[in-house]
C-alpha cells in the first residue's frame, strides 16, 4: 500500500470510511477477516486492527462478540456536561440522551485498595457499592457507573443505600446535605480504557471497545471525601464536555 499521507492505520481507516460513507459497505454488513483485508490493503493485521478500534470509536463500525466486525447503523451523539461554568444549570444525575436507570446497591462491602485511597479510608474498610446501568429510551444501556461512600458517613442514617430510603435516586449531594453534610465540590481524572468483559456484558459491547474512564470524587467543605464513582462511557456515543470559567490572572 504505497501511501506516505500518514500513518498506515490512518491511510487504511480512510479506505474503509470512504467505503462506508459511499454504501459499497452497507449498514449491518459483516467486514472481511482481518487477514484478508491485510492481504488486500498491504498491511499487516495489527494495522486493522487499528483502524477498525479507530472507526468503532467513531460510531462507523461495531464489534460483535464470536461474529466479528460490523458497519454499524449511524447512532447519535450524545453530550455530557461535566463542569458547567457559573450561571449555567448544574450537570443532571442522568444526561440527555438517557432516558432512566437501573441502580444497586450492596452495604458492608470492603473498599478496594485504589477506592480506598481515593476516599482517605483504610483499605477494607466498609462501604457501599452502588451499579448504576443508564438506559436510552429504548431501554438499551448507553454508560455505567460504580459509586462507593464509606459506610462510616452513612452506615447509621436513612440515606444509607443511595437507591433506596426517603432520597432513593437522589444525588449525593441532596442525600449528604440529609445528613447535614455539605458537598462543595468534585474532583475528575479521566483517561481512555478498553471495555473489560464484565462491562462489556453490562454495557453491551464488545470486549476492548474504547471507552471514557471518568473517576470522580465529591468532598466536602472540610475537604473530605464522601464518594468515589467510576463512570465508563462509551467512545462511540459520547462527547464529555468540561465548560470552565476563568478567573483573571490564573
Amino acid at each position: 500500500m504505497a501511501d506516505t499521507t500518514g500513518a498506515p492505520y490512518l491511510v487504511v481507516a480512510a479506505a474503509f470510511r470512504a467505503l462506508i460513507t459511499s454504501g459499497e459497505w452497507a449498514v449491518d454488513s459483516r467486514l472481511p477477516s482481518r487477514i484478508s483485508l491485510g492481504e488486500q490493503y498491504g498491511v499487516g493485521e495489527n494495522v486493522i486492527r487499528r483502524a477498525q478500534e479507530l472507526l468503532i470509536t467513531e460510531g462507523l463500525l461495531e464489534g460483535r462478540p464470536g461474529a466479528g466486525t460490523y458497519v454499524r447503523a449511524p447512532l447519535e451523539r450524545l453530550r455530557m456536561l461535566r463542569c458547567p461554568a457559573p450561571g449555567h444549570p448544574s450537570a443532571p444525575l442522568a444526561p440527555a440522551g438517557i432516558s432512566t436507570w437501573d441502580a444497586q446497591s450492596t452495604a458492608k462491602v470492603q473498599a478496594p485498595d485504589a477506592i480506598a485511597e481515593r476516599l482517605r479510608i483504610k483499605p477494607g474498610a466498609l462501604c457501599v457499592r452502588t451499579a448504576y446501568e443508564f438506559l436510552d429510551q429504548d431501554r438499551r444501556p448507553v454508560m455505567s457507573s460504580t459509586s462507593w461512600e464509606p459506610m462510616a458517613i452513612t452506615g447509621k442514617s436513612a440515606v444509607v443505600l443511595p437507591d433506596g430510603g426517603p432520597l432513593g435516586g437522589r444525588s449525593v449531594v441532596d442525600r449528604m446535605a440529609h445528613l447535614g453534610i455539605a458537598v462543595v465540590r468534585a474532583v475528575e481524572r479521566v483517561r481512555p480504557i478498553e471495555i473489560d468483559r464484565d462491562q462489556a456484558q453490562q454495557l453491551g459491547v464488545a470486549t476492548g471497545t474504547l471507552a471514557t474512564l471518568i473517576e470522580r470524587t465529591y468532598l466536602d467543605d472540610g475537604d473530605r471525601p464522601v464518594e468515589t464513582a467510576d463512570i465508563v462511557i462509551p467512545a462511540d456515543r459520547w462527547d464529555v464536555d468540561y465548560d470552565i470559567a476563568l478567573v483573571s490572572g490564573a
